[in-house]
């Protein structure tokens, strides 16, 4: 194994890139893809049909579910919640969930609340706290509720 998984973890998926650390208390369901040197802190849920690329942050207590695509370089902060059922209702499941996309070396800041099938673009930056309603175009800083370009961020 090129990849290290704490033993408080389950990592059912195979697919997970070479100097990947999986912390304590986080699972990862089988059909998960996992990129190479990413960070997966402790309490962390990703389901099956997620991917997630190279050099990607993910803090804990973040549940990625069905449909998230994070691209290489992604940093998801602390307890940063992404939605994939426009019409969530107990027992009630739609055929397909909608996808949801962070690009390159976007940021999302801690307790963001990221609704489904919106794309986060290159670069852009997520605050604290935002509710993300509508997707964030590359390089733009968003804040708030609903969440509203302040600004225009660098790549670096």
């Amino acid at each position: 194994m090129t990849y290290f998984v704490h033993p408080n973890a389950l990592c059912e998926s195979k697919t997970i890139g070479e100097g990947t650390k999986v912390w304590a208390f986080t699972h990862i369901l089988p059909g998960a893809k996992i990129g190479k040197d990413c960070n997966v802190c402790d309490n962390v849920f990703i389901e099956n049909n997620v991917i997630v690329g190279d050099r990607v942050t993910i803090k804990c207590g973040v549940q990625l579910w069905d449909g998230l695509i994070l691209e290489d370089d992604v940093f998801v902060g602390p307890n940063a919640t992404f939605t994939n059922d426009i019409f969530p209702r107990s027992k009630h499941y739609p055929e397909s969930f909608l996808a949801t996309k962070v690009c390159q070396g976007a940021s999302i800041g801690a307790n963001a609340t990221i609704l489904p099938g919106i794309t986060i673009h290159q670069y852009a930056m997520v605050g604290a706290g935002a509710v993300v309603t509508k997707s964030v175009p590359e390089y733009a800083i968003v804040v708030g509720n609903p969440a509203k370009i302040i600004g225009y961020a660098s790549s670096k």
